[in-house]
């Protein structure tokens, strides 16, 4: 009996790690012992920032990968996440700083970025293509220059600073090890969500609607509930974003939820790819170490010009993107593996 249930045991671990995959494997092997290689500054500059921008990249995938919506207010999103930690928080700007405790505030703030971002889906659900874009962009604009009006609430051009990171257990969690943990557990977790939720009846019934809308809703489906509700997921893992956002930054303000930092998500999540979960970490790390190192190498006058080349390159070349590069090489590195030795 035991040496059946031992079997049984070892066929289902040999089984979860086949479904697991080696380069899963060897991927988060890396990430777990890269801070014991990396400085302070790459772990939370380059790695703690990829990830936090990998998942504002993978709450557009999951919209525009497997829904067909193509949104540019994730970081509006994320920016409601950001200030309602700051307002329900504490902050050094005097103004609101309700002094809630962290693990209270972040559900709420979080929740508000989800609901947030259901509302902007609700509005935009019921257009396609172009005009979802500008629909989006229209809301990212007009909350940004709300927010750099309203002094009641956004306290204005100057948002809110002083806002600091828990501690926890004796841990603070912005210091550099911690936080890029923290940040690695939260984007592993969204990742997962997100790659088991493509498999599932809603992830494949979301992908049917985004192929032939019309015929889903001849089936029975309700095809707006399932976009808005696609929304609903998105945002939270937008608001999970904004929240390690502002505890990176220690402070938000319009700038943080600006247009160029909306097109930002964009190029992230399209550098590296639409087509899986794992492409928008891929490009966040890409435009991350540009945007830190570009500035040496072109100067701060023209780094944007450079990532924007990148960008036009990639898309040029691999409409798909980091993933899509891969995917027309991965075939000829097969082929010259299996091919015999003199």
């Amino acid at each position: 009996m035991s040496l059946a249930i031992a079997t049984t045991s070892t066929t289902q671990r040999q089984n979860w790690l086949e479904k697991l995959g080696a380069g899963h494997i060897i991927l988060g092997v890396a990430l777990v012992l890269y801070p014991l290689v990396a400085s302070d500054f790459f772990l939370t500059q380059i790695g703690g920032y990829s990830l936090i921008f990998g998942m504002l990249g993978l709450s557009l995938m999951l919209l525009a990968g497997y829904g067909g919506m193509v949104s540019l207010a994730q970081i509006t999103v994320a920016g409601v996440s950001a200030y309602a930690i700051a307002i329900l928080g504490n902050n050094n700007s005097n103004i609101l700083g309700f002094g809630w405790p962290w693990w209270l505030a972040v559900p709420f703030a979080v929740l508000a970025a989800a609901l947030a971002s259901a509302l902007i889906g609700w509005i935009s659900v019921r257009t396609e293509g172009i005009y979802t874009i500008m629909i989006t962009l229209a809301i990212a604009t007009a909350t940004y220059y709300f927010a750099q009006q309203n002094y009641a609430i956004f306290n204005g051009h100057s948002g809110y600073a002083g806002i600091r990171a828990p501690v926890f257990w004796g841990i603070g969690w912005r210091d550099a090890r911690p936080f890029y943990y923290l940040c690695l557990g939260l984007a592993v977790l969204s990742y997962a969500a997100v790659l088991y939720g493509s498999r599932s009846t809603f992830g494949m019934t979301l992908q049917a609607i985004r192929d032939n809308p019309r015929r889903m809703r001849a089936l029975g489906y309700h095809v707006t509930a399932h976009k808005v509700f696609a929304w609903l997921l998105a945002g939270v893992i937008a608001g999970l974003a904004g929240v390690l956002l502002v505890w990176f930054n220690g402070r938000v303000s319009p700038g943080t939820i600006g247009v160029d930092a909306a097109i930002d998500v964009l190029i992230i999540a399209v550098i590296g790819g639409l087509r899986h979960p794992i492409g928008p970490f891929l490009g966040a790390v890409v435009v991350v170490l540009m945007q830190t190192f570009a500035i040496d190498i072109v100067g701060a006058e023209r780094f944007n010009t450079l990532i924007g080349m990148v960008f036009l390159v990639i898309v040029f070349v691999s409409p798909d993107g980091i993933l899509g590069l891969w995917g027309r090489i991965k075939p000829h590195l097969a082929q010259e593996s299996l091919r015999p030795g003199p």
